[in-house]
């Protein structure tokens, strides 16, 4: 890891602040993690992964740990709350909220707190946490295991059958601090089950997310994973999300990038036996200074497994997306099915992205394909509609809402689409569709 400012290293220390081994089954675990984040820097420009995004503002930024702050009632949260999802934990600054949360009982699917499953002793901590998103490596993983209190389990059972996605809503009413969230999710075989992940703000200052989700997907289970990022504008986003797949597995990651001045979200798929299918899909809507760096990095290690991926970023102002995709096909995976598309749209002369899919290929039976596009409305079709009668207003907004619609159009959760269309509305300053 490159060396870095000591500004940068108060940073990351920030994020450390408070960490402790401690009694519990996690000692071990955090004690190595700590261990890992102390010796780790915070990455610069000059290190090849982080070349397009600066960290130097989260330098500049006095964090301190999030503490519980003032009660929020359900109004509060009413219009992020999700109707089809009977099941709901929300984490305000980092705290569980009993009172804004509701756990419906399905059979065979267990949703709790991490601090009651360490409280009890869950065997499925022990094999599965901190397992999955290695921090050998990553100074903002290890950061978050270090800090490791409390977050989200859903453990399907063997054939377990989740009909309403469940919603893990975390909450910043505080400015100027630190929040750690961490969601585990083990499916074991034949069980399905879809998590939406939701990130969202209740004021305007700036604050720091750092986010670790682990995926087990068990043989021919199904797990689909929505997240919504919609922090505030002067928000850090930085969240890292690993599954592993076993055999005839499906995972699905579905990510939608709304807010936060910087922002980088790591995706990290790793298949774990044949016969596996990944679907990695995202969109980035941003504008004025924002930045929002995507890294996707899908690890086919075994024969006959398949993945497709379509990213999108409609990028206005003088914002900033990154897309980097990788794909690895290990020499043992043939039969290897994989396409990687990166589509982005222009709405303004100072809007800018980089992106960058790669394909690396070991082995000789695979059929795999990528490739990117960078460009802005057509005039021609802008004038079309106009000449039909519509405003350019409503005109440019219906040509981007046609061009993200793909993507939230996949989600498949009726209230979240209906949010993501009027965002879209509004972010190219049209008049609502009907």
């Amino acid at each position: 890891m490159a060396e870095t400012t000591s500004g940068a290293r108060t940073f990351l220390d920030s994020l450390l602040a408070g960490a402790e081994a401690g009694s519990d089954a996690l000692k071990t675990l955090r004690a190595r993690a700590l261990e890992r984040a102390n010796a780790l820097s915070v990455p610069t420009t000059r290190h090849e992964e982080w070349r397009f995004t600066d960290l130097t503002p989260l330098s500049r930024m006095a964090f301190r740990q999030a503490t519980a702050g003032a009660a929020l009632d359900a109004s509060a949260i009413a219009h992020w709350t999700v109707p089809e999802a009977a099941t709901r934990l929300v984490f305000v600054d980092g705290h569980f909220s009993v009172a804004l949360s509701s756990i419906v009982s399905v059979d065979g699917v267990r949703v709790e707190r991490l601090a009651d499953a360490f409280a009890t002793g869950n065997a499925v901590l022990a094999s599965h946490l901190g397992q999955i998103a290695g921090f050998e490596h990553d100074p903002f993983v290890a950061a978050n295991t270090a800090r490791l209190a409390d977050g989200v389990l859903v453990h399907a059972t063997r054939n377990a059958f989740a009909a309403q996605p469940i919603h893990c809503l975390f909450v910043s009413t505080q400015a100027d601090v630190v929040q750690q969230a961490r969601v585990l999710v083990v499916a074991e075989d034949g069980a399905s089950v879809t998590i939406l992940e939701d990130h969202v703000a209740t004021h305007d200052g700036a604050y720091c997310v750092n986010a670790v989700v682990e995926i087990d997907v068990g043989a021919n289970a199904r797990v689909r994973h929505v997240k919504l990022q919609r922090d505030g504008k002067k928000a850090f986003h930085l969240a890292t999300t690993a599954a592993r797949v076993a055999r005839d597995g499906t995972y699905s990651n579905l990510a939608v990038t709304l807010g936060a001045r910087l922002s980088r979200n790591n995706v990290h798929v790793l298949q774990g036996g044949t016969g596996t299918h990944f679907e990695l899909d995202g969109l980035a809507l941003i504008d004025g200074r924002q930045l929002a760096d995507t890294r996707t990095f899908v690890d086919h290690a075994q024969p006959h497994g398949t993945s497709r991926q379509l990213h999108k970023c409609v990028v206005g102002g003088g914002a900033h997306a990154v897309f980097n995709g990788r794909i690895l096909v290990r020499e043992d995976a043939q039969k290897t099915d994989s396409t990687q598309e990166s589509r982005n749209l222009l709405l303004s002369e100072k809007a800018h992205v980089d992106t960058k899919p790669q394909l690396e290929i070991f082995a000789d039976d695979v059929k795999c394909a990528h490739g990117a596009a960078v460009g802005q409305l057509e005039a021609e079709e802008v004038f079309y509609l106009m000449s039909r009668g519509l405003s350019e207003s409503v005109s440019r907004s219906l040509l981007t809402y046609g061009f993200a619609a793909d993507i939230v159009g996949r989600i498949g959760i009726p209230s979240i689409v209906r949010q993501l269309d009027a965002a879209v509305v509004e972010r190219t300053g049209g008049q609502e569709i009907a």
